[in-house]
C-alpha cells in the first residue's frame, strides 16, 4: 500500500471512530437521558446516560474544575499531540499505527466532549450478575482498543527482534 493510501486510510479510520462515537454520544444524550435504565440480554446490556467529569472510572471527578481541565483537557490535548510526533519521529506502521489512531481517535472524541461539555458522555455498562464494567462510550472502546492493538504489535516486534539475534 502506497503512503497515500496508508494516510487516507488511517484518516478514514479516525474519522468512522469519531464519527461513531459523535453520533452515539448524540443518541444517548436525546434518548437516555433522564430516562431510567434500558436492560438488554438478560441485563447483560446496560445502556444509561451518565455524564462523567473525570477519566476512567471517574477518577479526579472531585478534583476542583481548575485540576480537572488541566489534567483532563490539557493534558489529553498534549498526550494527543505527543502521539502524532512520536508516530512520526519512529515510522509507526501496520499494526501498531492502527492501535495508535484507534487511541487517537478515542481520545480526540473525548477531548471533544470535555472542550465543548466539561464532561464525557458515557451510557453502556456490560456484565454478569454483579461483574460489571464501569459505564463507558465507543471512544473508550476505541482507546482500549488501541492500547491492546499497539501493546500486541510491540511485544510481537521484540520477539521478532530477539528471534534474530
Amino acid at each position: 500500500m502506497t503512503r497515500l493510501w496508508r494516510n487516507v486510510a488511517l484518516l478514514v479510520l479516525i474519522g468512522m471512530t469519531v464519527g461513531c462515537d459523535r453520533v452515539s454520544k448524540h443518541f444517548a444524550a436525546r434518548e437516555l437521558a433522564g430516562e431510567p435504565r434500558q436492560s438488554f440480554l438478560a441485563d447483560t446490556v446496560r445502556l444509561e446516560y451518565a455524564e462523567n467529569t473525570g477519566a476512567f472510572l471517574s477518577f479526579g471527578d472531585d478534583w476542583s474544575p481548575a485540576a480537572r481541565h488541566g489534567v483532563f483537557t490539557i493534558g489529553t490535548g498534549l498526550i494527543l499531540c505527543a502521539m502524532v510526533l512520536a508516530a512520526v519521529k519512529f515510522r509507526l506502521s501496520g499494526p501498531a499505527l492502527v492501535g495508535l489512531a484507534l487511541y487517537f481517535a478515542g481520545g480526540a472524541s473525548n477531548l471533544v466532549d470535555r472542550v465543548l461539555r466539561g464532561s464525557v458522555i458515557d451510557f453502556m455498562n456490560v456484565g454478569v450478575g454483579p461483574l460489571r464494567t464501569g459505564i463507558f462510550n465507543v471512544a473508550d472502546m476505541a482507546i482500549l482498543l488501541g492500547v491492546a492493538i499497539f501493546i500486541f504489535t510491540h511485544r510481537q516486534g521484540e520477539a521478532s527482534a530477539d528471534s534474530r539475534t
